[in-house]
């Protein structure tokens, strides 16, 4: 499988704060990499880099082969990366279709009309076709969950970057999820995971990274990964034993 995603030599500063570290990785077509790393490892600064949020200070980013380090989110998102947010963000005061149709004119580049048959399509694959005239702003934790996944797919997105997707969800909950998102990599779409919650994760993605302090320190199978010296001297402070 081809790149769609490389990331080379990424650093990122905020004052004496290094957040992101000489940090390079590479995303295959379909795959779905997973991103492990404790509390401050930098993990969502990262997602910013590659959405455009925030600039690097250094080293660039390529997508499909195009260096997109200068180019805006919105650009970004009408190229193909779209994004979940680890607080879901929909618009409370319009109905779950209306929040899925703007996503798809604005970030997707959509007319209305024909918008509109690709939304019902999300609405079935993500569970909330039966709700999709409901306000979102009063939906339960998961149907927000399943609308954040809903909301990046009317992008139209060939990489969606997942940041901490099954946050707050009960374990059956959390299996809902999975299986949704693995409806979504077998639909084509590229993945990277953030997320605290690693057996779930390690349940679900073909490649685990692991970064600590803004870091490169392993990446590859992922309980390979979960069980390596560099990870557990991150976690534990040492091996296991």
């Amino acid at each position: 499988m081809a790149d769609i995603l490389k990331a080379h030599q990424l650093s990122k500063s905020f004052g004496s704060l290094v957040a992101v570290d000489k940090l390079s990785f590479e995303v295959k077509e379909g795959e779905i990499l997973g991103m492990m790393g404790p509390n401050g490892a930098g993990k969502t600064t990262v997602f910013n880099l590659l959405t455009g949020l925030l600039r690097p200070d250094a080293g660039f980013i390529e997508f499909k082969g195009e260096d997109i380090t200068h180019q805006s989110p919105a650009k970004r998102c009408h190229k193909g990366i779209g994004r979940t947010y680890q607080i879901p963000r929909p618009f409370d005061k319009m109905s779950v279709f209306e929040n899925l149709l703007v996503a798809a004119v604005h970030g997707g580049g959509l007319k209305e009309k024909e918008a509109r048959p690709e939304i019902n399509d999300i609405l079935i694959q993500i569970g909330l076709h039966d709700q999709k005239h409901l306000l979102a702003g009063g939906l339960p934790l998961l149907d927000r969950k399943r609308l954040e996944l809903g909301r990046a797919l009317a992008t139209r997105p060939s990489l969606i970057l997942l940041d901490e997707i099954a946050g707050g969800l009960t374990e059956g909950e959390m299996g809902q999820i999975l299986k949704i998102i693995k409806e979504i990599q077998n639909r084509g779409i590229t993945i990277i995971w953030i997320e605290h919650i690693l057996m779930m994760m390690s349940e679900g993605v073909d490649r685990l990274l692991a970064i600590a302090e803004g870091r490169w320190l392993t990446c590859g199978n992922p309980s390979e990964v979960m069980n390596s010296k560099e990870v557990l001297e991150c976690y534990l402070g040492g091996e296991e034993g």
